[in-house]
């Protein structure tokens, strides 16, 4: 398979990244440093390139109806220029992809991963009503992530627009760095900060913008690996590894997006299956109480007994400790239960703790 590169491959060149393959995409894992890109963003700012996101334009007299039948929040609720997080479901209730829906003045757009950029494409397809007329533009977009407490004091100065105004999951459309650019205060790291997307065409001469307005606060350019270790001190999901067609919203913590009372949608009777049954499993966080790194697929235990399997794992920048996110049996999971993650043939003490793991002094 022919491996891709974003329209902000040669600017990632010339900064030295360490580029490796990822959802098909050659892209920039690290830069001076994972730790160092991590800390810069809860720091200051740091700025990302997540331009293998997918793009998917949906617009037509049944667009809304088809995006409230293929997702499992209520699109209903959406303004004009407002943002929501949502997930996609099979019949089962197992998750397709958790995804961004944009509702735009004239369409909606979605955002969606980049390793599932194609099945996601071609679920919408199997699913789409005769009035809702869908466009895969991913391709054609570049997507810019600058996040961090100086976030919008490096954005400001290139913008025509008062960022704010715009409120947390609002966007609005104008120009940066004379661009046209959609531009939505989102982001996966918990701190302040916008999504900025443009035409690929573009791309290189806003991200040097960006580095330029952000020297003052010492901006870095910020890779996947760090983005992984923030997105894990909130507690985010990552799609294949906490939530995939195995594991379904409920489990997954993601009730607060699940909305059973809209009406129908794909995988809706399997959940409230779920609801009336109750559930036999759930995602906790949890910290170690030693040196030990807990990595996806790791055996959880509760004295001899294995109760679930970690999702994802880490060691904390901030904290200075490994923190991890796991499946484990209901009972097993109020904070506070002692754990024990089978790493390498060894037991390593871990307790379940209050989530997210970081949060701001």
């Amino acid at each position: 398979m022919e491996i891709k590169t974003t329209a902000l491959y040669q600017a990632h060149v010339k900064l030295d990244a360490k580029l490796v393959e990822f959802a098909g995409y050659r892209m920039p894992i690290q830069y001076r440093g994972i730790i160092q890109e991590h800390k810069r963003v809860r720091t200051s700012v740091g700025l990302f390139d997540v331009s293998h996101m997918g793009e998917f334009f949906i617009q037509g007299p049944q667009a809304l109806d088809f995006i409230q039948s293929v997702t499992i929040n209520d699109a209903a609720r959406l303004e004009v220029n407002q943002a929501q997080y949502s997930a996609m479901c099979y019949p089962d209730g197992g998750i397709v992809d958790d995804l961004i829906v944009y509702r735009l003045p004239d369409r909606y757009m979605m955002i969606v991963n980049a390793g599932n950029l194609q099945k996601d494409w071609e679920w919408l397809q199997e699913h789409r009503l005769g009035g809702a007329e869908l466009t895969n533009r991913s391709d054609e977009y570049s997507l810019l992530a600058l996040q961090g407490p100086q976030a919008e004091a490096t954005l400001q100065p290139l913008v025509d627009l008062d960022l704010n105004e715009i409120r947390f999951y609002w966007l609005q459309s104008g120009q940066v760095a004379g661009i046209d650019a959609i531009v939505a205060r989102t982001g996966y790291t918990g701190e302040p900060g916008f999504e900025i997307c443009v035409e690929n065409r573009h791309a290189e001469k806003v991200w040097d913008a960006l580095m330029q307005a952000g020297k003052p606060f010492e901006i870095e350019p910020v890779g996947l690996g760090a983005r992984d270790t923030l997105r894990l001190e909130m507690k985010y999901c990552l799609y294949g590894n906490d939530i995939d067609q195995t594991t379904h919203p409920l489990e997954a913590g993601l009730g607060w997006i699940t909305k059973l009372k809209k009406g129908e949608f794909i995988g809706r009777e399997a959940l409230l299956r779920v609801r009336q049954e109750g559930l036999k499993r759930k995602l906790v966080g949890f910290s170690m109480r030693d040196k030990a790194m807990p990595r996806h697929g790791y055996p959880i235990f509760v004295g001899d007994k294995q109760v679930g399997h970690v999702t994802s794992g880490t060691f904390s920048p901030m904290l200075q400790q490994g923190i991890g996110m796991g499946y484990v049996e209901l009972g097993c999971d109020s904070i506070g239960t002692a754990l024990e993650i089978e790493i390498r043939d060894r037991r390593s003490a871990a307790e379940i703790v209050e989530t997210p793991f970081y949060i701001k002094s």
